[in-house]
Formats: C-alpha cells, structure tokens, sequence
C-alpha cells in the first residue's frame, strides 16, 4: 500500500469542524501558530495513521474521513475502542503520558489528517485554560466509554452488541440529507468493535438480515429498522 502523502494545510480558523472540536477553544493567536507549524497527510483507505507502541510526533485532528482506534489483545485479537469522525483529535491520552502510542488508529475511508506538533500542544495546555479543561473532559468521557464498554462485554448479549455496534456506524457514516445510504465496514471490523469473533458477527449479521433489521452487499451494509436495532441494543442478560 502507497504511503500517506503530505497536502497543503487548511487554515485551523476556516475549519468547519474547528467550533466542535478541542481546538476550537484555542485563541485566534494559537490557532495561527498551529495553522502555520502543523502538516496535513492524505490517508487511503486501511492505511495506518500511528501505530501502537510508536513515537507520537503530536496531537492528530481529523479533517476528512473516519478513525478507527483500536488494540491487539495478548491473544492477538483486534479490539476497536472507538470510532472518530472530522473534528475529533487523536492521541491526546498518549501525549499526556509519554510518547508512545497505546493504540493504533486506521482509516477507515480515505482521510485527510492534521498532525500538530507537540510542542504546540503543550503550549497551548499550558497557556489556554479551556483548551486544558476541554481536554480533561475528553480523557473523563473516553474512561466512561471504556467503563460501559466493559460493562456491555460482561452483561450485553451478542445480539444486543452487534446492534450497538451498528447503531454506532449508522451515526458515524450517516449523511446530512436523509438520503438511504450503506455503510463501508468489513466483517472483521465489525466483529472488532463487537467483541466478538468474526464467524459469530458474520453468522448474526445474516440473521438481522433475514428478520429485514438491515440489508448487505459485500461489505456495504444498509440499516432497514433503525428502532428494532435501537430496541435489541438496550437488552440485557
């Protein structure tokens, strides 16, 4: 695969995520700064943008596209911990705990990427009292999210977590209008974010598509009853 090529940077103020994202409790002073010190890469599709256990050289801000970020477990298993879109930032935790990366995070669409260096972000936690704030809240919301993800693994059934998990692409890749669309996921990424094995989420997802919940074409999958889904997601043991 092609490695991720450099393009010419956005301005941070003309962003149209920057009001929904962690920068955009930076000052006008620091956004220019970033604007100026930061590198924007084109990711493809499965192409990765940091890897765990590698040096992070700073804060990741997603332009365009969709981020998984996910974990080998010891047993070699892929586990996605989250799902990130335009204007979410990447590697903030491993940033604030050292260098290295505790996940890895892949493209999951083609992307485009801002990487601001690190220096520039320690400046600005230093400096902007609601950027350090807003970041507290971020690494409070990503514990929440782990604590219920374990909480799911533990009580949810399958079915309920494929639902979930569904419910959670639907809203990541769904468009502005309310036009019908399918959602780009392969089967060993659904069963990642499941906490399942491939085999058991492509055996369920047969069944939602026989009770009419969703309908499959390769690996593009388009979401028919978005209540039933909502509803079978709630259940547990």
């Amino acid at each position: 695969m092609a490695a991720p090529y450099k393009t010419a940077p956005t301005s941070c103020q003309n962003c149209p995520y920057l009001s929904q994202s962690l920068m955009g409790t930076c000052q006008k002073e620091e956004l220019e700064l970033i604007s100026t010190s930061k590198i924007s890469q084109c990711y493809k599709k499965g192409q990765t943008i940091f890897q765990t256990n590698n040096r992070l050289s700073g804060l990741y801000c997603i332009h365009q596209g969709k981020v998984k970020v996910s974990r080998i477990s010891s047993d070699g298993k892929e586990q996605i911990m989250r799902l990130a879109q335009e204007g979410d930032a990447l590697g903030y935790r491993s940033l604030m705990v050292g260098n290295v990366a505790t996940t890895s995070a892949i493209a999951l669409n083609d992307c485009v990427v801002c990487l601001i260096p690190r220096p520039d972000f320690f400046s600005v936690i230093k400096q902007n009292s609601q950027f350090s704030a807003a970041l507290t809240t971020l690494l409070a919301k990503d514990l929440g999210r782990l604590e219920e993800r374990m909480m799911h693994a533990a009580f949810k059934p399958v079915r309920g977590r494929l639902a979930e998990a569904l419910l959670l692409l639907y809203e990541l890749f769904r468009p502005a209008t309310d036009t019908r669309f399918s959602i780009p996921i392969t089967r060993e990424d659904l069963a990642a974010l499941t906490s399942t094995a491939k085999e058991t989420a492509s055996r369920l997802l047969s069944e939602f598509r026989e009770e009419g919940l969703v309908a499959t074409r390769g690996s593009r999958i388009t979401v028919l009853n978005l209540e039933k889904l909502m509803h079978l997601s709630s259940l547990y043991e």
